[in-house]
Parts: structure tokens; sequence; C-alpha cells
């Protein structure tokens, strides 16, 4: 019997009877992190890191879950799991799991470049790793990010000069955030939208963000006018957005990388800059767990198996 297994629930422990990220509601449900696609409502009990604890709590409401420190181990039946550092967004982990002097390691989603609001990416030895491939195609190689916030500033910047208002997209649970944080304040002023602004209020106890104005029905254009707002991407296009005037759009995201998704998006400037390990990445975080068996989930799973075992 394997340690972890795939099931129709998603990744599942028999011996501890409890699941790694669920795709549905279980009894016990360790969390990596708070995005979405992770992490579910539904469940009996939820296990995080504690600094993922407020984030669920946002996104799924009233739920029992309990918070461990990273590192701290904790045994179910036998089996020891530990939450370690993932890098992808605050209180994102990747997990260990041993029993009987096996080790897997499920990584979530991950990123090994240091985005200044995450606990760093720490690779943990392991016999099988689990790995997400979101980017793991060898066109997928990230710049420094000091690189791109320099561009997004300029870029703001310059529409300061011309009294356009810049509207800047990204998810509101990290990418935002990210952004936020790198933002250069003395532009002028960050209005947010609704949904990245309680997403960000949540952070704040632990991150050091500038300030930033919410936009209400009273805020009028005269006020946003040379401005920056952070918005989630769905506002694209939308009613809400209009209500900005004129406005030059750009999105934050590793797909912008390509450029056809750069042209489906349909925005006037696009700045890669990615929550997820690139291909450099991906490679560096499995030969640093010097493991015997690699599981490729979320991405290019097929291809980038092919790869690894070529």
């Amino acid at each position: 019997m394997k340690l972890l297994e795939f099931t129709s629930n998603g990744i599942y422990c028999s011996q501890a009877d409890v699941y790694l990220d669920p795709w549905r509601g279980v009894k016990k449900a360790l969390i990596t992190h708070g995005h979405s696609d992770h992490a579910r409502w539904g469940s009996k009990s939820y296990i995080t890191q504690n600094d993922n604890v407020p984030i669920l709590k946002h996104r799924l409401g009233d739920i029992r879950v309990t918070g461990k420190k990273y590192e701290e181990k904790f045994r179910i039946n036998g089996v020891i799991f530990s939450f370690h550092p993932a890098g992808h967004v605050p209180g994102s982990s990747q997990i260990r799991v041993e029993y009987k002097g096996e080790v897997w390691v499920f990584t979530g989603d991950f990123k090994t470049q240091d985005d200044k609001i995450s606990t760093p990416y720490e690779p943990i030895k392991c016999n099988t790793f689990i790995t997400e491939c979101t980017f793991g195609l060898p066109v997928y190689k990230w710049e420094e990010p000091k690189i791109v916030h320099e561009q997004i500033n300029n870029w703001w910047a310059k529409n300061k000069s011309n009294g356009i208002t810049s509207l800047l997209m990204g998810y509101s649970l990290g990418k935002i955030q990210r952004l936020l944080k790198n933002l250069d304040p003395e532009i002028g002023k960050i209005f947010t939208h609704g949904a990245t602004e309680k997403m960000t209020e949540v952070l704040r106890s632990k991150i050091d963000f500038p300030k930033t104005t919410l936009i209400t029905r009273d805020t009028s254009k005269k006020e946003i006018e040379g401005n920056l707002v952070l918005a989630p991407p769905a506002v694209l296009g939308s009613a809400w957005s209009k209500k900005l005037g004129i406005s030059s759009t750009g999105y934050a995201s590793g797909w912008m990388a390509i450029r056809g998704a750069r042209r489906r998006r349909a925005v006037d400037r696009s700045f890669v800059l990615s929550d997820h390990a690139d291909w450099d990445g991906l490679l560096s975080a499995i030969n640093s767990t010097e493991c015997e068996n690699v599981i490729t989930t979320h991405g290019y799973t097929d291809i980038f198996a092919k790869y690894l075992n070529e």
C-alpha cells in the first residue's frame, strides 16, 4: 500500500485516514494554502499552517480549523505530518508525510523565488516528491522580480504624468499583495477593489503594506484619476472598471510569458510575474529533495513527467 494515493476525493493517506487538499468535503483535511483549487469548503475539520488559518476562515467561513507551526511534527495514527514553507503565497506550505521511515512530500503550489511576503521555499529530503508543474515547460523562465516591479512602477509613473488611471490586475490572494508590497507610493495613491482590499486586510497584521483606499460608490473619477487601482482579473471590461474613466490596463501573471495569452487578455501591458516555480525552479526543487520517485500534478503533468523519465 502506498503512503499516499490519488482518489476521487483527492490525495489520501489511508493509514491516517486524512486527505491532502481534497477536491470535496471529507472528514479531515490537511490544507497547503488558501487558493480555492486547494482549499474547499465542506470538510468536517481542517489542519493547516498557522498563517493560513485566518485566510481559510476568511474564504471558507465558519470552519473547524487547527493551526500548526512550520516544521512542527504531529502524529495521526502513527503517521508523522509537518508543514514546511512553499513560498507560493502567505501561509502556503508543503506537507511532509512520514511513516515507518518512508518520507513523501506534497508541494501543493510553490515557487523558489523569494517574493518578500511569503516564507521562502524550503527544500525537504524525501523518497517520493509530489510536485505541481503548472509552468512545466522550458519556455517558462522568470526574470528577477525586481526588474518586473520596476517595469510596473515605471508604467504607473508614465500614466500618472499623463493623467491616466492605471488598472493593475492579479489574483486576490498572493499576487495582489506581492504587487502592493513593491509599489512605490511616492508616485500616487493606491486604490483597491473590495475583493482585494478584504484579502489584504486579513494579511496586514503580519505584513507591512503601503496604504490603500477602498473604492466605494461614493468614489469619484476625479479622485481616482492618475492613480493606481488594484483589482482581480474579473473586473476587466466590467461596469465597475468603466467607472474609473480613462485607464491603462495591466495584468501580472506567469501566463503573460506567452504571446497568445497576452493577446487573449486584451490588456495594455502585461507583466510576467508568477507565484509558481518556473522550469528551472521545478528542476532545482526536485534535485534538492534527492528523491527516488516524482509524481507530477497540476499543469503540464505528462510533458514534464516525460522529460524527467528521459
